[in-house]
């Protein structure tokens, strides 16, 4: 039986207020690591002690690019140090223009040996924009892929809505993948897994073959964020008794 992570981000209707009811209920749930996408205030202390009540790592956090800038690394290391992330991963970035792309890739470069003197990997997430070609004509993706040695996280959903075929995209990038997004919807909306129309049989299949790590993002909390999430991981097992 496959394990399987989860993006705090699906549960965002509970972890402002209930961050450790959040990981409470992942856990109970099956998932055996956790993604953040913020910490609420917590010290990095209460956060380990969470984790190791509920028996969870973390496989990775979305951490914004503000935060490794030269006045926050060093912070940045020692809260992620403490909670035990080995991957950092930055969710996104404002690369509209020449010169905004130009000095994200300056950090990146930057960045990356430092984390990685820590045992800390970096690594970007996209969405569909990376992949469509932006407003000076060039894919924002290929630019990272060629100017940075960074990993990538694929959300194999938003590759699926740009019109890729998520499979061959993380295939195609599997020297620099250590954990992909396993996610559903439509071309226009995202929904729990096995609900929409993304390949994530086929997607979560080869993400297994390579040895890859698969984070559950689910977007709609519909009706909440954990039950949606329920729903996921009861697909994933439905998946998991087949093989």
């Amino acid at each position: 039986m496959a394990n399987y992570g989860i993006q705090l981000y699906s549960l965002r209707d509970i972890t402002k207020d209930d961050f450790e009811g959040a990981l409470r209920i992942v856990a109970e749930l099956g998932y055996t690591s956790v993604e953040p996408a913020g910490f609420f205030g917590h010290s990095a202390e209460d956060v380990a002690n969470m984790l190791d009540r509920y028996h969870l790592t973390v496989s990775s956090t979305h951490t914004g690019w503000k935060e490794l800038t030269p006045d926050n690394l060093a912070e940045t290391i020692r809260y992620h140090k403490t909670i035990g992330n080995p991957n950092i991963i930055i969710p996104g970035a404002d690369l509209s223009t020449p010169e905004k792309l130009d000095e994200f890739i300056d950090l990146l470069n930057d960045v990356q040996p430092k984390l990685a003197a820590e045992g800390i990997a970096l690594g970007y997430h996209n969405h569909a924009r990376e992949f469509e070609l932006n407003s000076w004509g060039i894919l924002t993706h290929t630019e990272l892929e060629k100017r940075t040695q960074v990993e990538f996280q694929i959300d194999t959903y938003w590759a699926y809505v740009a019109g890729l075929d998520p499979v061959e995209t993380i295939t195609r990038l599997r020297d620099r993948i250590r954990y992909i997004h396993l996610k559903d919807g439509t071309k226009t909306k995202g929904l729990a897994l096995g609900e929409g129309t993304a390949p994530v049989a086929a997607v979560r299949k080869k993400a297994i073959e390579l040895g890859f790590g698969m984070v559950v993002e689910s977007e709609g909390c519909d009706p909440t964020g954990a039950e949606e999430v329920g729903r996921c991981i009861k697909y994933l097992r439905t998946l998991d008794a087949q093989d």
